[in-house]
């Protein structure tokens, strides 16, 4: 199962069928397709209408926000209400967070907008896919006070902290506040040690599969575009760095998938052909 793939980006356009066709020729029945913006709303809507097995988020990605408005935000309250009821409804609210990586970003505007969707997910009782860089305890410190407002009739869902990248510390905050990690290609880098030693020692059950393709592409597929046939050899890495199976690790993390995010609880999950 995998938790963050951008199947709509113009990369896939060619031959998104097709891409489509590997994941599920190796086994990859599921894929989370997250929104980074209202403009590709509508077309991540059509990837989850054409392929079944996608099923779609909607958020508005901290890299966005300098060209989103307001109205955005109702826009993504409207959308994620009508969608309620879909075959392939909408499974979180993503992809959102905080970004301190790029050099001139509006820090405070990411905020501001980062917050108003954490309360779109509080009140609608949905998880949230958390992009984050450079910012985790601001990120952590902002999730824990709209997990603590009262007045909300639905509890703090949670939700997936995506291609994790902080600190064992940061992570143990995480799984505390309800969140699952997402591990992806970074992991296959043997270089990536801090990354791969937090996916061989976390509690197994905090550990979820992902992507983030076309973007950030496994170390035997580097310079190329990454698609989701290859979460199969992604999965088959943490494995080894657990001392388990493949099968096993995979059962686990689509488990954990479906825990973070219930509306997965109906979907195919992943399993080695």
């Amino acid at each position: 199962m995998d938790t963050h793939c951008h199947l709509d980006a113009a990369e896939f356009d060619a031959d998104r069928a097709a891409v489509v066709a590997r994941a599920v020729a190796g086994g990859v029945r599921t894929l989370v397709v997250p929104a980074v913006a209202a403009a590709n709303f509508a077309a991540v809507r059509a990837c989850a209408d054409a392929f079944p097995g996608v099923r779609p988020a909607y958020g508005i990605h901290p890299l966005y926000v300098e060209h989103a408005a307001e109205a955005d935000l109702d826009t993504l309250r409207e959308r994620l209400v009508s969608e309620a009821g879909a075959s392939a409804a909408p499974v979180a609210v993503g992809e959102i967070g905080l970004d301190e990586y790029v050099p001139g970003v509006d820090r405070e505007r990411q905020m501001v907008f980062f917050v108003a969707q954490l309360r779109i997910a509080r009140a609608l009782g949905l998880p949230v896919l958390l992009h984050v860089r450079r910012a985790h305890d601001a990120v952590l410190a902002a999730v824990r006070r709209v997990a603590a407002e009262k007045g909300v009739a639905r509890p703090w869902a949670g939700g997936i902290a995506h291609a994790f990248n902080g600190s064992r510390q940061q992570a143990e905050a995480y799984i505390a506040l309800g969140f699952r990690l997402g591990f992806g290609g970074v992991v296959t880098n043997p270089r990536a040690r801090r990354i791969r030693a937090l996916a061989a020692e976390l509690p197994l059950s905090a550990i979820v599969l992902e992507t983030d393709a076309p973007d950030m592409a496994p170390v035997f597929a580097h310079g190329a575009r990454n698609e989701p046939a290859y979460l199969p050899r992604i999965a088959a890495t943490v494995a080894e760095l657990r001392s388990l199976r493949t099968e096993e690790l995979a059962q686990a993390t689509a488990a954990n998938a479906r825990a973070a995010l219930p509306g997965l609880a109906a979907a195919p999950s992943y399993s080695v052909s």
